[in-house]
């Protein structure tokens, strides 16, 4: 599979070239069009348990389509839910990428979506403790709010990411969770940060420039309903 970002921007397209016979993964509701002779076929991956787990623990939806290419090969555009950009990360055999809720949107036939627990410092960061985790070979293609930003850390060096912020990081790099004034929760909570992540590397983090949960608080307070 090939990716072609098209659109760049707030409403980026990825376009998966596909040759004869090849298939690509994606989430149910990312597909925006097909060349002719695409077919699709939509299924819990992995089965009923590893299906529920991608959806209640990861934040996916239960099933995910498969396209596969006629003989010819064919293409498929897929978006993100939300307004901004599009970005295919190579995924290769030991360096697997954890992914944050929502952020995945399709991957080539040799990557493997899991849903992998994160530990407790996910759980506190807004993440629900469940991260869905990219392993294999190929491209898994991922979708942010706002601007994505793709930092590349060398060994030892550190970056700090509000949880908001979080699309995803190499396996390979450490994550702490703190308070973004360490040791002072009030000062932390005056800064509107509250939690942030330390990562050290090696590897590769990604951010977006937007928060969504920032977005629900927003559209909270100016229309007239309740968050459930």
């Amino acid at each position: 599979m090939k990716s072609e970002i098209r659109h760049g921007g707030s409403f980026a397209v990825a376009r998966c070239h596909l040759a004869g016979g090849e298939s690509v993964r994606v989430e149910s509701g990312a597909m925006s069009a097909t060349s002719a002779g695409v077919q699709l076929q939509a299924k819990m991956e992995g089965g009923l348990l590893r299906g529920l787990a991608r959806s209640a623990l990861g934040g996916e939806s239960l099933f995910t389509t498969r396209y596969t290419a006629p003989q010819g090969g064919g293409w498929v555009d897929v978006a993100h839910h939300l307004p901004g950009d599009v970005v295919a990360a190579p995924v290769q055999h030991g360096r697997a990428l954890m992914l944050t809720r929502g952020s995945w949107i399709a991957s080539s036939d040799g990557v493997e979506i899991v849903t992998k627990w994160g530990g407790m410092s996910n759980l506190i960061g807004g993440e629900g403790g469940f991260l869905i985790r990219a392993e294999g070979q190929g491209d898994v293609v991922l979708g942010c709010y706002g601007a994505l930003d793709w930092f590349e850390l060398a060994p030892g060096e550190t970056i700090v990411v509000d949880t908001g912020h979080l699309v995803a990081y190499d396996e390979t790099v450490r994550s702490n969770l703190r308070r973004a004034v360490e040791g002072k929760t009030i000062q932390s909570l005056k800064s509107g940060e509250g939690l942030v992540f330390d990562f050290t590397g090696p590897g590769r983090v990604l951010t977006q420039t937007r928060n969504p949960s920032a977005l629900i608080s927003w559209l909270t307070a100016e229309l007239p309903f309740q968050q459930a």
